[in-house]
């Protein structure tokens, strides 16, 4: 306040007054120079040598406190704050709504090719126009450096579940340590166990006549996904042809690639066989049987939305 009292009274007074004015003003702040290391200057200071420098070509001449540089940088920062504050204004722009996020991420999930520009167009024939800075935003960044030639593993399966089914084994130690082999079906549509079996001495013909036993008719599914194992040999690979059947082999020591099938043996061992003992073939063949049908038909899935593979009704009754 006291600056500007000081430039209005300075504005009616002579040249002279004036002069001897800031020789003297000049001679103090020399002084107070001399004695203070550093001011400390505040953010109003800054914001008046700012502004100051914009009116005035003369100001790097009576500027004594700091260098001409600092406070060309202020000027700068006031010019940042000054459109930071100018690009907060949203008055006229709409707002994007959760809806069109979400729509936005969806149709780059889906679509993991497309770019802004694609998902703007297709936006805009859906009536719906924004900005193609705001697409880049919302969208999801996929991870560079994956293969563009075709779609990934997770893309692939999703699109043929209800045509894919996958195999594996697992191991079950007996009570006099013998091991047994069971050989499971799953169908990746609905998650549902479609056929296993039991042995002690599985053989690649006894594992193709596993894959007749659990597609008897003409519902053999389009893939079949399954790992490395030696036991699929070429009697069982032109059983599995004969049928009409393509194999998809995961890549070596990947079982993730055959994960809907390894999350069911987990789920098989955690639910059922980590909590009895085996005493044989029968014993095992029972018990799968009984958990079997568990699972199937009572046992809720979460990629199924809660559902079963056989599917299960609502009960009302009892609803608290």
């Amino acid at each position: 306040m006291f600056l500007f009292l000081w430039f209005g009274r300075a504005l009616f007074r002579n040249s002279v007054d004036l002069a001897l004015e800031n020789l003297a003003l000049r001679q103090q702040l020399v002084v107070l120079k001399q004695q203070v290391g550093r001011p400390q200057l505040k953010r109003r200071d800054r914001v008046f040598w700012a502004l100051l420098s914009r009116l005035w070509s003369g100001w790097r001449e009576s500027l004594f406190l700091v260098q001409p540089t600092t406070v060309i940088g202020w000027q700068r920062a006031v010019f940042r704050l000054f459109w930071r504050i100018k690009s907060r204004d949203t008055s006229s722009r709409q707002p994007i709504t959760a809806e069109i996020r979400q729509l936005i991420r969806e149709l780059s999930q889906a679509n993991r090719l497309w770019g802004a520009p694609r998902i703007q167009a297709e936006l805009a024939k859906l009536g719906i126009e924004v900005a193609r800075s705001t697409v880049a935003k919302y969208m999801v960044q996929h991870r560079k450096g994956r293969p563009t030639a075709g779609p990934s593993w997770a893309t692939f399966l999703r699109t043929h579940l209800r045509q894919t089914a996958a195999i594996d084994f697992l191991t079950v130690a007996t009570a006099n340590f013998r091991i047994l082999y069971v050989f499971v079906v799953l169908s990746l549509g609905r998650r549902k166990i479609l056929h296993f079996n039991v042995t002690a001495h599985p053989t690649a013909r006894w594992t193709a006549q596993q894959i007749v036993e659990a597609f008897p008719w003409d519902d053999a599914p389009k893939y079949l996904q399954r790992d490395r194992d030696r036991i699929f040999g070429l009697v069982f690979q032109r059983q599995v042809k004969a049928m009409g059947i393509e194999e998809l082999v995961s890549a070596p020591r990947s079982p993730w690639q055959n994960g809907y099938v390894e999350r069911v043996i987990g789920t098989i061992r955690r639910d059922c066989l980590d909590h009895v003992i085996v005493f044989g073939e029968n014993h095992l063949r029972e018990i799968l049987k009984e958990y079997v049908e568990y699972y199937n038909s009572s046992r809720t899935h979460l990629g199924l939305d809660g559902d079963c593979p056989d599917g299960r009704e609502v009960e009302h009754e009892g609803r608290v």
